[in-house]
């Protein structure tokens, strides 16, 4: 079953990250799931050492309960919750003189994104947002009624849009590209076509926003 799990892919899959967030997120996934697969291969051990015959020579209880059971078992804890603190500190958003800040505005049951295009204007765009690739980009991110969520898994991790609260998320494109996001959060009988797309362009040819709405605000 792992294996068949380890060759997921599509547009949606945290197993083809394209951004620095992204990939240590599936650097945690993968510890955790060698911190599971280690856990139970100690249980499986146990099982068998239950059933099998007794040798007088094997170990004893001292060792699988003290050294195996605690031991062993609180190292691999260890290691994988260090890792997701260690994976937590590196994708929280920090200020820097090179961040670029966009809008998500979330509503039932679409995406309306604010970016920086020609002198500085806010160009709003309905389902498509567009981040220059190779560059940090802070996604504020909010909802005009209920509860839902940005994502796009090859990118970042999830944040929920609540109504009455900005939350911002990190996130960055290795490469341009065409990444596609969707809502996380079940919010009603729309929400299963609730996505949107990220387009990561080349900083040296950024898009045309001529044809596009351009306002200072949704």
């Amino acid at each position: 079953m792992v294996p068949a799990l380890a060759g997921c892919g599509g547009p949606l899959s945290t197993l083809a990250p394209q951004g620095p967030a992204a990939a240590d997120i599936a650097t945690l996934l993968w510890a955790m799931l060698a911190g599971a697969a280690l856990i139970t291969v100690l249980v499986l051990g146990l099982i068998w050492h239950g059933f099998a015959r007794r040798n007088p020579r094997a170990p004893g209880e001292a060792f699988w309960i003290k050294g195996m059971g605690l031991g062993f078992s609180f190292a691999v804890l260890f290691a994988v919750v260090g890792s997701g603190i260690w994976v937590g500190e590196r994708i929280q958003a920090r200020p820097g003189a090179d961040v670029v800040r966009v809008e998500a505005v979330a509503r039932q049951w679409s995406w309306r994104f604010g970016q920086p295009g020609p002198e500085d204007e806010i160009v709003w765009t309905e389902g498509r947002l567009h981040i220059p690739a190779g560059t940090p980009v802070d996604v504020v991110i909010r909802s005009e009624d209920v509860i839902h969520a940005f994502w796009v898994p090859q990118l970042a991790g999830k944040m929920d849009a609540l109504p009455g609260r900005d939350n911002i998320l990190r996130i960055e494109a290795s490469k341009p590209g065409l990444y596609h996001g969707t809502s996380a959060e079940f919010s009603g009988t729309g929400y299963a076509g609730m996505r949107f797309e990220v387009l990561a362009y080349d900083p040296a040819a950024p898009p045309a926003f001529s044809d596009l709405t351009t306002r200072e605000a949704p």
